[in-house]
This record gives structure tokens, C-alpha cells and sequence, in this order.
């Protein structure tokens, strides 16, 4: 069994130090063979639900950037987060590791010392790297990154891409939108009594009033997202620069997303742009996860991915990534990466958590399995379990059964759920005890049971391990 604890990892410091050079002569060594090197543009939102976006249909929210960008690249319909908060999200987006794997699982984390990222590897290959404004991971040795502040000031933005063009760069554009608290969107943008309110929430005036005020802070964030596609025009590199945009988990509203491994809170809004290269309008149905992202960017830069020594193996002592390439979609051909997607939840550390209540998921094209693998305790945070609107959810409920039931299913959830994505979109009906459904669970199950094993995930023993992957990088 795989060994999480920090005095194994140091063990393995010199074999990770080779490797690291193995990488280095890989990968140079291939981007050295003329292959052209776009720049690489990412804009990634900040607790923003996939469903929340003009051109994924919301009747409400505007994005008039978002969707013209939408139109000019490749939508990836089936790309989702591999954890349900921000910081083991992103640590995985940029290692290309599942969270439990590398160490970055709880809130707050970081990767394993001699973990690699993908700023570290394209910089190896001659990049320039930078990320401006939230980053929300590290250590800082697994991250040689630039740092621009600000979200909304693109002066420093404009002088990185600009700085060598003979240089090619890579930028992590990352906003704090539409991350509660709501109070950067445009006043009065969106009239709560005009709004539509999602099946899954309940529609009261406190859920419209925070439904309103994070729509407007969408509407900002696409705002950004229009300023940094002008930039990329005015600096004469659209044709040369692959931009990828995603929406993240969902947001800090009761079943908005967040802290639940509900499509609303794992799957994630996806667009890609490379002109001449992707096909503008086109769209992708096939499975991926973010820890693709790294691979498929290794790739387009003129690596080869396969050959990459990540600097943390996984349980049965490999190396090499947990994602995959997805080159070959972007350029049109057939062909599925996956035939499963996976996250997990942690809430120790989580702000206000008072039980620890872990998730795992898999996931097919068609089915889900959720377990939660402390069901005796209760499942409250700070978050969607405090304040409002959840406040004035537990009022109403006492007068509506079907809501009171809702509200309870937020603090108290089965070990096991079962849903049908395609009958069940929003995943109000649970199928794990049905037996018509038995061999679609048990199937599942050994594949998350097998993922699990592969990450060296022991369920709430690792769950209890959370804060010590918090705070500070371990002391060498």
C-alpha cells in the first residue's frame, strides 16, 4: 500500500532529482526538433457552475464574450474537476495527478515535495511562465511561475506576452469571479423577481437575491474574459496562441456546486481556441478531466507527455501522469480517453467542518456512483450549511415536507448514491437501492474501488490525514 506519510516521500528526493533530468532531455529534446510552439493562454473562473453561462443555455445569465469565444473554438462537453474546492482542483490541473495521489486533497494544500507542474515543464521546454492574480496552490518549488497581480489591470499582462517574441509564453489567467462574497458584479444587474431558479434550489426571495448577485458577477468575470481576448488581438498573436477557458467547480449556494461531486460541482464548462488547428464551432462529447490538461498542453507544445517523469508515483510505484492527451480531439479524430471519470471530497479543513465526511465518485457517460464514506456523521461546513440563503431554506421547510426533506439531504446523505444522468440530469433520484440497478452499482463500484487502490486512497484514514497537507510545505 502506498505510504502518505512526508518522511517516505523525502526517501525518494535523489530518484525524483534523475528523473527530473530524464524529463528535461525528453522533452527539450523533441520541442528542439522545429516543432512550431503556440503560446498558451488559461483563463479559468473561480467557483462559477458550468450551467451558469450564456452559450450553455441559462435564459438569464449574460456572457457576450464567453459566447462568441464559444463560437470561434471547440466546446469539451464531457471535461470535469477531479474535487469539488478550489485548491485540489487547480493542483491537479496543473501536475495532471489525481488530488489523493499528489498529496493536494483537502482545501487549502499542496503537492507532494518534487512534484512537477506544467509550469515547470513547459518552462524547461523554453516558455516563459506566469500566473496572474489567484493561485491557491504549491509548494513554491513545484510552481516557477511569474506572478502578475490583479485581475482587471492588463497593463503587466500585456508587457509578459510581449516581452521576446522569439520567446513563446505560457499565462494562468486566474479571476476571483464569481467566488463569493458577490459584491464585484454591477449593482442591480440582474432583477432577483426576473431571475429563473434552478429545480434543485429552492425558490425563495433570500435565493434569488444571492442567485442575482452572483449572476452579476459573471457577467464581470466575462467581462475579463472579453479584455483578455482584445489583448491577445492587439498584440498580433491570435493565430499563435492556444486559449483555454474553464468555468470550475460550481458555486457556494445549497446544491450550486460546490463541496458536492454533483455535475453541478465537478463538471466543468470547457473551450478551447487555436486558430487553424481547432475547428471554430466544433464540440466534443468524450470524457476528460482536468488532469488531461497538463499532458494534452505537453503535447501542443512539442513534448511527449508519455515520457514525462511526474516526481510522484502513484501506489503501484508508476510515475507518469493520471491524465491523458486529448490532442487527438481538438483535431477532430475518434477515439475515447475515458471511459470513467473520478473525484473525491474532503471536508476536514474545510472552513467550519464539524465531522469529517468524505466522497468518492466514478462516473460513466450515462451513470454515477457516489459514496460517502462516513454516513453516521453529519455533513456540515461553513458554506452552504450556514448564513443565508440555507437559513431561510430551514424556515420554509417547516411548513413544506418535500422541502424539509431537501434541506435534511444536505446534512445527511446515504453511503451510497446511484443516479441516471441521462433520465435524471439534476440527480434528485437515487437508484443505489434499487435492484434493477444492482449489477450498474457493483460495476461501478470496482471501478472506483480499483482508483482507489491506484491513488492509495484508504477512505477516512486519508480524510483524517487532510491537515497535514495544509499550510506550509513540509521542512526538507
Amino acid at each position: 500500500m502506498y505510504n502518505m506519510q512526508s518522511t517516505t516521500r523525502k526517501s525518494l528526493v535523489s530518484s525524483i532529482t534523475l528523473g527530473a533530468m530524464v524529463l528535461v532531455t525528453s522533452i527539450v529534446g523533441l520541442a528542439a526538433e522545429g516543432v512550431s510552439r503556440p503560446n498558451v493562454l488559461l483563463m479559468i473562473a473561480d467557483d462559477l457552475c458550468w450551467r451558469d453561462l450564456g452559450y450553455q443555455g441559462h435564459p438569464d445569465v449574460r456572457t457576450p464574450n464567453l459566447d462568441r469565444f464559444a463560437s470561434e473554438g471547440m466546446r469539451l462537453h464531457g471535461m470535469f474537476n477531479p474535487a469539488a474546492t478550489c485548491s485540489p482542483t487547480r493542483n491537479a490541473l496543473y501536475s495532471g495527478l489525481h488530488c489523493i495521489r499528489s498529496g493536494a486533497f483537502p482545501n487549502h494544500t499542496r503537492l507532494y515535495d518534487g512534484t512537477k507542474s506544467v509550469f515547470t515543464y513547459l518552462k524547461e521546454m523554453g516558455y516563459r511562465v506566469a500566473l496572474q492574480n489567484k493561485d491557491h496552490v504549491g509548494p513554491n518549488t513545484s510552481y516557477p511561475f511569474e506572478t502578475i497581480q490583479g485581475a482587471d489591470d492588463l497593463t503587466v499582462t500585456r508587457q509578459f506576452m510581449t516581452r521576446d517574441k522569439e520567446q513563446p509564453w505560457m499565462l494562468s489567467y486566474c479571476s476571483n469571479d464569481p467566488h463569493s462574497p458577490w459584491n464585484r458584479g454591477a449593482k442591480g444587474a440582474y432583477d432577483p423577481d426576473k431571475i429563473t431558479v434552478p429545480p434543485y434550489m429552492h425558490d425563495n426571495r433570500a435565493t434569488r437575491k444571492e442567485l442575482a448577485d452572483y449572476f452579476g458577477e459573471i457577467t464581470k468575470l466575462d467581462e475579463q474574459v472579453g479584455a483578455l481576448l482584445k489583448l491577445i488581438d492587439e498584440c498580433g498573436q491570435r493565430e499563435n496562441t492556444v486559449v483555454l477557458f474553464l468555468s470550475e467547480q460550481g458555486c457556494s449556494l445549497p446544491y450550486g456546486g460546490k463541496w458536492s461531486l454533483y455535475d453541478t460541482g465537478i463538471r466543468t464548462s470547457t473551450i478551447v481556441r487555436w486558430p487553424n488547428k481547432i475547428k471554430a464551432g466544433s464540440q466534443s462529447t468524450q470524457l476528460l478531466q482536468y488532469t488531461d490538461i497538463t499532458p494534452t498542453l505537453i503535447e501542443i507544445a512539442g513534448g511527449d507527455p508519455t515520457k514525462v517523469d511526474t516526481g510522484c508515483p502513484d501506489a503501484n510505484g508508476s510515475r507518469a501522469f493520471d491524465g491523458k492527451s486529448f490532442v487527438s480531439i481538438l483535431r477532430g479524430e475518434d477515439g475515447r480517453i475515458h471511459e470513467h471519470v473520478f473525484a473525491q471530497h474532503t471536508t476536514v479543513g474545510v472552513n467550519g467542518f464539524q465531522e469529517p465526511y468524505p466522497s468518492r465518485m466514478v462516473r460513466d457517460t450515462r451513470y454515477k456512483l457516489i459514496r460517502n464514506l462516513a454516513p453516521e456523521n453529519v455533513f456540515s461546513i461553513g458554506g452552504i450549511h450556514k448564513g443565508e440563503p440555507i437559513q431561510s431554506w430551514i424556515e420554509d421547510a417547516k411548513s413544506d415536507p418535500k422541502l424539509a426533506k431537501r434541506v435534511d439531504w444536505l446534512f445527511r446523505r446515504p453511503g451510497a448514491e446511484l443516479y441516471d444522468l441521462q433520465a435524471d440530469p439534476f440527480e434528485m433520484n437515487n437508484l443505489a437501492d434499487d435492484p434493477q440497478y444492482a449489477s450498474i452499482r457493483s460495476g461501478l463500484q470496482s471501478k472506483l474501488d480499483a482508483w482507489m487502490a491506484q491513488q492509495g486512497d484508504r477512505g477516512l484514514e486519508t480524510e483524517l490525514l487532510a491537515k497535514t497537507r495544509q499550510g506550509k510545505p513540509d521542512k526538507p
